[in-house]
Order: structure tokens, then sequence, then C-alpha cells
């Protein structure tokens, strides 16, 4: 029996050993594939810190395939089974169901993960390979799970929430090596913790990660008010650990370059940012208690595009509401700043929707950005004269996690306490913005 499978193999460890030893019990003759750099970028795998070659001999050195291929574009696959005559194709569980279609030519098996293996042998200093552990069992906590598989160098080992039975099931859902009953068990298994529960609880689980000597990636807003996320930045400079806010816009490519284009003069001096950001809610924790409402659940992104393109440096800040009779919450807000010489609008909406498009304007011409901006994936650079106007294109690969994900580990690799994508001071002022909009609101009904 022929079998193949395939992986990045980028600092190799004693997960990808097991992987390949399962594989290779399936048949006689063992096939692997090594991804290129170029294929890994346009599958959007992010941080691959060897080079192919060395990825190559990794696989070479563990004595297991008996024989290795370069897999360089989508869609090679289906070409190498057959001509290779391969029987068995094989890939590890957390690709369940990816790969189906492959059953036309072959069969296909999903290895379970051999729990119990790597959370020693994954912690290798000189390679880096960072434990991750999750506060938190819902929605996003799925789908960084999920995203961290695009990211090398990473691995999602536990996970705590407020109730073991929620707990313990997303642990097996997602084949993560502990489930943790305690939040002070997860802090013992794991280097950094990403931080997905409700609002009013990210500073005490970012906190005690901090105190425990954790690097830290927080959901956003991480705080909601200027006072804990300055707190939590001044306490992670103090114990030597990063601590990132996880707004995945601001690590994204198109994003990144699109501040870059207007920062850089090409639409003159920037006068004007307007940013929008709704979606239809009727029910959920967005919509009760104190933490809820439009503006603590996304104001967040319009107001970095404001602090991106504007800077830190805001004169006045105006707050219009609109809370329905019976309503707990606001549902829709205008944040309006100013700025020495410019100003900025931001809105929000939970169960109101708006074209939640971003335009910048200068003195110049002017950046728009379709709907869904905040997953910037094309702009465009539009000037009085049309023949000068430029688009621009970019990937948003997944929901974006890797982005964030990303950052947050070659921080940690390479010993940087901040990143320019996302400042400590950039974190602190966004908070602030925010909680001066919540406190000072003009409530309309």
């Amino acid at each position: 029996m022929r079998v193949i499978t395939y992986g990045t193999f980028d600092l190799f460890h004693e997960g990808h050993r097991r992987l390949l030893e399962r594989a290779k019990a399936l048949g006689d003759h063992l096939i692997v594939g090594v991804t290129t750099d170029n294929y890994d970028d346009s599958r959007g795998k992010l941080n691959v810190a060897q080079t192919l070659m060395e990825r190559i001999n990794n696989v070479v050195a563990s004595g297991l395939a008996d024989e290795v291929i370069i897999e360089e574009y989508e869609g090679q696959k289906i070409q190498d089974i057959q001509k290779h005559e391969v029987d068995i194709f094989a890939i590890g569980s957390d690709w369940l169901g990816k790969f189906d279609y492959l059953k036309d030519y072959c069969e296909v098996v999903y290895l379970d993960r051999t729990k119990g293996v790597s959370s020693t042998q994954l912690r290798n200093e000189t390679a880096g390979v960072l434990r991750i552990g999750i506060a938190g069992a819902g929605r996003i906590a799925a789908r960084f799970v999920a995203e961290a598989r695009y990211v090398s160098g990473v691995s999602v080992e536990a996970v705590h929430s407020r109730t073991w039975e929620r707990t313990k099931e997303f642990a097996d859902r997602h084949e993560l090596e502990w489930a943790n009953q305690s939040y002070e068990d997860l802090l013992g298994h794991v280097d950094a913790v990403y931080v997905a529960t409700p609002h009013d609880t990210h500073y005490d689980y970012t906190k005690r990660a901090i105190e425990a000597g954790l690097h830290v990636l927080c959901e956003k807003p991480m705080t909601l008010s200027r006072a804990q996320t300055s707190e939590l930045f001044e306490l992670a400079a103090a114990r030597g650990v990063v601590l990132l806010e996880a707004v995945k816009t601001a690590f994204s490519p198109g994003f990144q370059r699109m501040v870059a284009v207007a920062r850089s003069g090409s639409i003159g001096q920037v006068r004007s940012v307007d940013a929008t950001f709704t979606k239809l809610v009727d029910s959920g924790r967005e919509m009760v208690g104190a933490d809820g409402g439009s503006i603590s659940e996304l104001a967040t992104y319009p107001l970095l595009a404001a602090v991106k393109l504007l800077g830190l440096g805001f004169t006045d800040l105006q707050t219009v509401s609109l809370r329905p009779p019976g309503s707990q919450v606001e549902v829709f807000s205008r944040i309006d700043l100013t700025y020495p010489h410019a100003v900025a609008s931001a809105r929000t909406g939970l169960g109101v929707k708006a074209e939640g498009d971003l335009v910048v304007a200068g003195s110049a011409g002017y950046i728009y950005v379709p709907a869904p901006w905040w997953l910037t994936e094309y702009f465009e650079a539009r000037f009085e004269d049309s023949r000068k106007s430029k688009k621009y294109y970019y990937k948003f690969d997944g929901d974006g996690l890797r982005y964030e994900l990303a950052e947050f580990a070659s921080m940690i690799r390479s010993g940087t306490p901040e990143s320019f994508k996302l400042r400590p001071a950039e974190s602190i002022a966004i908070a602030d913005m925010i909680e001066r909009a919540r406190a000072s609101a003009t409530i309309i009904r």
C-alpha cells in the first residue's frame, strides 16, 4: 500500500514525527509532500521560519519518509495521487472533511491527534514553538483554533471556560491536550494565553496571566477603560511579557497598505476619516448588561482607523446614541472626533444596518474602502482627475485571526515588546475613546 501525506514541517517537533509514524503504519511506502514558500503564502500560512530545504531535511532526518516530493500549487494533490499510484491519503484530523474530495482517487484517512506527546517536546527552546491556552470556549475561541493551523510555530494546547461541561466539550471537539477546570491550571500548562471571554472579564484574565509570567493576546476591547488598559500594559512591561490587543484588522496586509498609502501624502493631507461597522443582532450578550451595546462591541474597529490615520491627539469627542424603548443597550451610535486639522466619525450598530465602508478624505484625493472595510481586500485611491485613480488588491485569508496570532508569536520569538501595527499607546487611546463615548453619549429614543 502506498501512502501520501503533506505538510509544511516547519520547526519539526514530536507532533510531526508521530503524524508521520502513524501515516507510515498505514502502508509499506510513505510519500511526504513538503510545501514551498510560495504555496504556503498562497494558502495563507504565516510565520514559516525555515527554508524549503531545511524543512525537507527535517522530514528526511526523521527516517520515516520513503520518498519526499515538493507541493507547489493548489490542486497538485490530485495529480500526485494518480502519478504515484497512491492508495491512501493521510492527514491530521484537524483538517477533518477538508480533503474528502480526494475520495474519488484514493482512500482518505484523518489521523487523530496523539495527545500527551506534544506538551513537553513542542517546547523547543531554540525553535520557539509556542504553547497557547484559550480562556473562553465560545465562537471566537473555536475560530481561533482553526486559524492557528495556519501559523507556524504555535500549538493550541489547553482551554478553560466558566463551565466544566463546555470546557470538556471544546477540548474534545478540537482535540486539545488539556481541559482545565481552573484558570490557574491552564496557566501552568502553557506559554501564552488567548483571552476570548466576555468584555467584563478581560481585565482579570489578562492580569492573572501576566502576573504568572505569560504572554497574552486579548480580544478587543482589551478593557472598557483607559486606566485598566494602561495598567495592563505597564504590568506586562514590568514582567517582560508581550501583551497585544487582538484587533485582526490592524494586522491584515490590506489595511496596513491602505494606511501607508494614506499617510504617504499621495492623497494630500488627511482631513477626514469616516468609518462604519454595523451588524444585525437581536439577542445575545451584546444586547444585555452594562457592557453591552454597539460601542463596546464594535467601536474598536472604526476608532482603529481614526487612530492609525489621524493619530492620538484628538481634542474633542462627541457621541449620539440610539436606545429604543425597552432596550437595555444603545443599538446605534455616532462618535465624532475633532483633531487640530481633521475630523473623524465612527458609526456602530447592532440591529441597525448601514453601508460598512471607510472613506479617507485628503486635500488632494481620497481613499475608498468598500464594505466590509475591516476585512480589507480592496481599496481605491481616487482623484479629481480619474485617470490618476488607482486600485489596490490584497488577500484577507480566513477569519483574519491568523494575522494577529502571527504577529503575537513573532513578537515573542524576537523579543519585541510592541508592534508598530498596533502600539500599546494606540490601544490605550482607543480604550479612552470608548470609555468617553459610552459615558458622555447623548441618548435619543
